[in-house]
């Protein structure tokens, strides 16, 4: 536009230097009769106004009007006459570009105004603001669609490699499939080997200890009779009985000792179809596990609150479950105060079926919580009563056997509750 107005001010600067020029020679020529007739194409109107802000030609569309009557912006016609091109655009797309004209005297004599339709920019503004946020529309959907790719690929794995450390934590050594050359590839290729090794270590210590047992039933059920035979034939010496008593008790808690260690290793080596799973109502199982138990409990002045849902069926054992039950509520009648209760209770939770057992016992620090599941770990506070170690470690892995888990939940000098959680049927 600004090429466009320096062009046509050129133009009339040389039609006014002919007009001076003529009227030097005492010719006379009509000076905007003739800047229009050069000028009228170069826009859809065309004006000329002299110094005095007056309209002295006009030409629409390449045709001279002589008594038109424009829309005329002042302010344009006073800045051009101050020397400053000037222009105003309206609301309908005209730009009205006001020139200012030079004599040679260098005086802004007159004033030339072209209106220009510029609508055609206008349109190509919206094309070029709908290409752009359209662009922008598909650069964002790329973005997102690209952030979720890479993000799937990227967090997929590690998911995977989760999932694989948590199956590690429940001695389940899996090899991880991961064709990857990065270092997700190498953090898979170093779990495959802390598997195997883990693996290894853990067969070997599960063999070590069945051996062990297995050598030692024989000469313990020896030092046993031998004890009992002693302790029954000491009349006399009341000292030579405690002593033969102790000793027949520690034989006891030794042999007990033994047959769980026993049964662990057989509870290692069998496979889901040695174990003998039968569809089992939980409810029932715990009533039957409760009248066992409860003689023992009164000789210790615990009560019994026995609080029985709905029946509950689940695939399982029912020998290894009611060991396991036994074994929990045989805890808590050893780990708890005279006097006090112990509440056991079944229910069914969503697709579950939970039987939770809990004391007014001495309790479980809750650093040890974890820990009192592994296998001959015993709490601080355990010297309370006699025992191996096992019991809790067993509970937990005959309710992994059958897909379920072990909670335990506790505070000491408050109480402990143990849940089994099985899956329904």
């Amino acid at each position: 536009m600004m090429e466009k107005a320096d062009l046509n001010e050129l133009s009339f600067r040389e039609i006014l230097a002919k007009h001076e020029k003529a009227s030097v020679e005492g010719q006379v020529s009509d000076l905007p009769r003739s800047a229009l007739e050069r000028l009228k194409a170069s826009g859809k109107e065309v004006r000329i106004y002299d110094s005095n802000q007056k309209l002295l030609g006009l030409a629409v569309d390449g045709i001279i009007i002589n008594d038109g009557e424009p829309l005329i912006f002042p302010v344009n016609i006073q800045n051009a006459l101050k020397g400053n091109y000037s222009y105003t655009v309206t609301d309908n797309h005209l730009l009205y570009f006001s020139i200012p004209i030079q004599d040679m005297y260098y005086q802004n004599v007159f004033v030339f105004e072209f209106v220009e339709d510029i609508s055609y920019f206008y349109d190509i503004m919206d094309k070029i603001r709908y290409i752009l946020f359209a662009g922008a529309g598909g650069f964002l959907v790329l973005t997102t669609l690209s952030s979720l790719f890479i993000a799937r690929n990227t967090t997929k794995p590690i998911k995977y490699l989760l999932g694989a450390t948590e199956s590690f934590s429940k001695q389940q050594f899996q090899q991880v499939q991961l064709n990857r050359k990065d270092e997700l590839g190498m953090l898979a290729a170093g779990l495959n080997r802390m598997g195997i090794q883990l693996s290894d270590y853990i067969q070997y210590q599960k063999q070590f200890v069945s051996n062990v047992s297995h050598e030692l039933k024989t000469p313990l059920a020896a030092i046993r009779g031998f004890s009992q035979y002693l302790y029954e034939g000491e009349n006399e010496d009341k000292d030579l009985q405690k002593i033969y008593s102790h000793l027949v008790n520690e034989s006891d808690r030794l042999t007990l000792l033994i047959n769980e260690l026993l049964m662990l290793s057989r509870f290692d080596k069998a496979g889901p179809e040695e174990i003998g799973t039968e569809k089992t109502d939980l409810t029932k199982l715990v009533d039957q596990m409760a009248a066992d138990m409860r003689a023992k409990a009164e000789n210790k002045d615990i009560e019994l609150d026995i609080k029985l849902g709905k029946s509950a069926i689940v695939y399982v054992n029912q020998i290894l479950m009611s060991h396991a039950i036994a074994n929990i509520l045989d805890n808590a009648i050893k780990y708890s105060n005279p006097n006090t209760q112990i509440r056991m209770e079944t229910f069914i939770r969503q697709n579950e079926a939970v039987i939770k057992i809990s004391d007014q016992g001495i309790g479980i620090d809750e650093d040890e919580i974890a820990r009192v599941q592994e296998r001959f770990y015993r709490a601080r506070n355990s010297n309370a009563a006699k025992g191996s170690g096992l019991g809790l470690s067993m509970c937990k892995e005959i309710a992994e056997k059958f897909n379920g888990h072990l909670s335990i939940e506790s505070k000491m000098n408050v109480g402990t509750t143990v849940s089994i959680v099985l899956p329904l049927l």
